[in-house]
């Protein structure tokens, strides 16, 4: 990642597994959001292998491939949830929202849009910062 720039979507894909259960610290927009939209198009893709080869059921029931797709990243969607919320200077714990119908994904959802805190906060440094960007050096 190079200071001021957002991330790509294999590097902000790349990020999120690489930091698989990963709670701790922030996540930028970018990674979040790219990492929504690989889960998206895999999810889609699965359905369609699925459905092309005969495995999806009529009663929505999981086959083997998307329970195994689920499973795979449940703890990297979850851990980037957290790592997003602590961005804006929330707690993870505000992912329970999720357990709200309709207002808790409305909330999550505006949290998750919003541009995270400038500098440090109490979950760490500004993943936007160039102290942040040591890896790449």
């Amino acid at each position: 990642v190079k200071w001021g720039t957002t991330m790509g979507f294999g590097e902000a894909v790349a990020q999120v597994f690489k930091k698989y259960a990963t709670f701790s610290g922030r996540a930028r927009r970018s990674e979040y959001w790219y990492f929504i939209l690989f889960y998206s198009l895999a999810s889609m893709a699965i359905i369609f292998i699925e459905a092309f080869a005969g495995l999806a059921t009529l009663e929505g029931s999981m086959s083997p491939v998307s329970g195994v797709f689920t499973l795979a990243v449940f703890l990297p969607s979850l851990a980037v949830s957290v790592r997003r919320l602590h961005d804006i200077d929330r707690s993870g714990w505000w992912t329970l929202l999720i357990l709200i119908p309709l207002v808790g994904y409305i909330v999550l959802l505006v949290f998750f849009v919003k541009n995270g805190t400038d500098g440090p906060n109490r979950f760490g440094t500004d993943p936007k910062s160039l102290g942040s960007v040591v890896e790449e050096f």
